[in-house]
């Protein structure tokens, strides 16, 4: 063999060498960045992140992370509406607000701005009675540009929701959930026309439920201030569904839905101190907008069932059961203050000092979630009570009864029994302090009980009462009749501190 032939011999061998590195290279750095890139794919998932190298993401997993906000938009928007309403006097419809601070206030026509969501294809609307309360003219306005003319069916102070009607059919509805299973930091979305802008979407998280805020009796509180606040109401059923979900003036009487596109509430009220959002929305659950709305369609008012219980206000009940030497943290449930005669619970056994920690079954851990399943009741209806005696786990059946029936009535005996659950004497004011401070009427608080209520509550000797629940109250009879009238089992107390300065405190009987 020739040098020629070694040497060609040998390039070959040396190209076929350099062939087999150069794949072996390959090979290796192909394996090398698998593993990287496994390595990285993995602790990424330990902290949390989608990480998928086809960039298609993980459809179960991107679906429980984020929900189809756009699905869930497109299926609501349409039935939620904007109502506009007018007004016939003093611009402000009335509130407090404007009456403390002098501001001038124009008389003639006032218009006002809400929402609604549409629940019947035959033009049936649920919105906030705040929004429509003294309207005399309701306006209706659809996504697509439809106007129609609503009529008021009913409203109820109490839980400040209204039902309207249009006359058309086959319109849009907002599919109903189911509030009961709602839970904390569930997604959800708030539709409405705040500002008077279009239908406006925003989401956010339910932050609380059963949230009693004692708004629904202040209506110089933070209402959202649709040109038409709430008047001074003297009843409350409130255990609202807390969102962080943007809501504005506007909102009121809009949708809350979940991720799914279905109504879980009723926006009704902002935790605010400037009338606009700072965080906190409250909402109207769906479970009890549905009983209520049945009443309105049945008989056109609220038939509302009562247990005959009171509670401690949530703002001094620690401390009142402090005061009755109970911790706090060991009342698993709703503790009784004490017990209407005659009604429901007093007839099925209930005592003072016991504790409701269920109602057919369902856990209660607050009075408002109390009074709110209570109140999806009509009279008559029948509950089943669990509640607590000196240490025993026992159980009753309730019958509910009517409102006449949970009255308190106008006699020696209830007035006493007044005085005692209130923790304070009263005296009529005299009439030259009357005309010192321009009062037409007025009850001193002449003596405060050490412990008692109106002392945890921080209401001291020498106050002036001049109306409870919106009634003029001159002597312990007329606050006897004024809480014996009441339309619910809340009352609210106006009058004047020792001091000079007006105040509205609002307190619960009961549920």
């Amino acid at each position: 063999m020739d040098v020629d032939s070694i040497s060609s011999v040998s390039g070959m061998k040396n190209a076929t060498y350099a062939i087999l590195i150069a794949v072996l290279s390959a090979v290796l750095a192909i394996a090398g960045y698998r593993y990287i890139d496994s390595r990285s794919n993995t602790e990424a998932s330990s902290q949390g992140q989608l990480v998928n190298l086809n960039n298609k993401p993980n459809t179960s997993l991107y679906a429980a992370a984020y929900p189809d906000f756009v699905r869930a938009s497109a299926s609501v928007t349409p039935a939620v509406v904007h109502i506009n309403t007018v007004f016939t006097g003093r611009a402000g419809g009335g509130n407090s607000l404007y009456d403390l601070f002098g501001i001038p206030q124009n008389s003639g026509q006032v218009r006002g701005s809400g929402s609604g969501v549409l629940i019947s294809k035959d033009g049936y609307i649920v919105t906030n009675n705040h929004v429509i309360e003294n309207a005399t003219a309701i306006e209706v306005s659809l996504q697509d540009k439809r106007v129609f003319k609503a009529e008021l069916v009913g409203r109820d102070p109490s839980t400040d929701l209204a039902l309207l009607k249009v006359d058309a059919s086959n319109l849009p509805v907002v599919a109903l959930g189911n509030s009961d299973s709602v839970q904390v930091g569930e997604w959800v979305l708030a539709v409405g026309y705040p500002w008077s802008l279009n239908t406006t979407v925003t989401a956010g998280i339910v932050s609380a439920k059963g949230r009693s805020i004692g708004i629904l009796n202040r209506p110089s509180q933070n209402m959202y201030g649709d040109a038409n606040q709430l008047s001074g109401t003297n009843t409350a059923i409130e255990s609202f569904i807390q969102t962080d979900a943007a809501i504005n003036q506007g909102n009121s009487g809009g949708a809350l839905v979940n991720a799914r596109g279905q109504l879980i509430g009723i926006n009704a009220a902002i935790a605010s101190q400037t009338g606009s959002y700072a965080g906190y929305g409250f909402a109207i659950p769906v479970n009890l907008m549905q009983k209520v709305v049945s009443d309105f369609r049945k008989y056109g008012e609220v038939r509302r069932g009562y247990l005959g219980v009171s509670f401690p206000a949530p703002a001094v009940e620690d401390q009142i059961l402090r005061q009755r030497g109970i911790d706090p943290a060991a009342v698993r449930g709703v503790y009784v203050l004490g017990l209407q005669p005659g009604s429901g619970a007093a007839d099925a056994g209930l005592k003072e000092g016991d504790i409701i920690q269920s109602i057919n079954g369902v856990k209660v851990t607050s009075s408002a979630e109390l009074s709110e399943r209570i109140a999806r009741h009509n009279p008559g209806d029948k509950v089943q009570l669990t509640f607590v005696r000196d240490g025993r786990k026992l159980n009753a059946k309730v019958e509910l009864k009517g409102e006449e029936a949970s009255s308190l009535a106008d006699s020696a005996t209830a007035e006493k029994g007044l005085q005692a659950r209130l923790g304070a004497t009263f005296a009529p004011v005299p009439d030259n302090v009357k005309q010192r401070y321009g009062l037409r009427s007025g009850v001193y608080v002449t003596e405060v009980q050490n412990g008692g209520f109106f002392d945890m509550a921080g209401i001291p000797k020498g106050t002036i009462i001049t109306n409870i629940n919106g009634v003029a109250v001159n002597s312990l009879v007329d606050m006897s009749k004024a809480i014996g009238v009441s339309r619910g089992r809340t009352v609210q107390l106006n009058g004047i501190t020792p001091d000079g300065t007006s105040f509205v405190f609002s307190f619960p009987l009961g549920a």
